[in-house]
């Protein structure tokens, strides 16, 4: 028996929700995924990468769990939608099953998938101001926890909240080294002249597959040189870009930091090839 928000319940879904592994111990991964017009964007990226964060978490990966059969599962919870559009925001999330402590049993796992529409099948440049900060009352921990994408977002949640408070659009997460890392919700990039830069995933910064994406048509351009290494607070205010990227948005120009601003020529070149990309790959 449970009491769920002062109501005494014995149902299903009550007792599925008390036992959920991902709520009462943050063991679960997840992906965020977008699909325009039927189409599961950058698929393969996201399903590998999924596999890996299960590997490194120890969890069982079940012999159903094929590329195919979870393109499926999504397809069939889109198809389902009351709402129908283009375009869906889908989150698939996996947790191992019920166990206080490790059993043979909590290898196994259980998933959900859940659709939400959107209103924009591709990518869109917003250019609205987008003002952000660093916030510095707590830090990621660098190493190989911190880039896989699983429910412990403790940090990300508080930062969001100091952004809301203090009217800023979005927020830089430093590593106990002090190293600028990520934004709330997604990879950074700096550009500097003809250089793209962007922090190792050693620093800690997510795994992100639209880092992977952007990474690579960044190599294919020849006026510009890519690099990953460690970026300092003090960087932030000599690039002449900074825009931040994830699979939902795409990529995010960012308009000032502090009393610097910045220009979005680049975000807006890599965007258009971001567009040709997703629909061609």
């Amino acid at each position: 028996m449970i009491n769920f928000n002062g109501i005494i319940d014995d149902t299903f879904e009550k007792n599925a929700l008390a036992s959920n592994r991902g709520l009462q111990y943050a063991d679960a991964v997840f992906e965020t995924i977008k699909v325009s017009a039927g189409k599961i964007l950058f698929w393969e990226d996201h399903y590998f990468r999924l596999m890996a964060s299960m590997r490194i978490l120890r969890m069982e990966i079940p012999m159903d769990f094929t590329m195919e059969f979870l393109e499926n599962e999504i397809q069939k919870t889109i198809a389902a939608q009351k709402e129908q559009g283009s375009a869906f925001r889908v989150k698939l999330l996996v947790w191992r099953k019920p166990g206080g402590k490790y059993t043979p049993e909590t290898h196994d796992v259980d998933y959900l998938i859940v659709a939400k529409l959107l209103t924009t099948p591709f990518y869109i440049l917003n250019e609205a101001p987008y003002t952000v900060e660093l916030y510095k009352d707590h830090y990621v921990t660098s190493g190989l926890l911190a880039t896989l994408k699983t429910t412990a977002k403790t940090i990300h949640v508080l930062g969001s909240i100091y952004a809301s408070e203090n009217e800023y659009a979005n927020c830089f997460l430093l590593n106990e080294k002090k190293q600028v890392v990520e934004a709330l919700n997604g990879n950074i990039f700096l550009v500097n002249g003809y250089k793209i830069k962007t922090p190792p995933l050693e620093d800690g910064c997510l795994n992100g597959i639209l880092r992977k994406q952007i990474m690579a048509i960044v190599a294919q351009m020849p006026d510009y040189i890519l690099e990953e290494a460690s970026v300092s607070p003090f960087e932030l205010q000599k690039a002449d870009e900074i825009f931040i990227t994830n699979t939902i948005m795409g990529i995010q120009p960012i308009s000032a930091y502090r009393k610097k601003e910045y220009g979005v020529s680049v975000a807006k070149d890599l965007l258009a090839k971001l567009n040709v990309k997703a629909r061609l790959g």
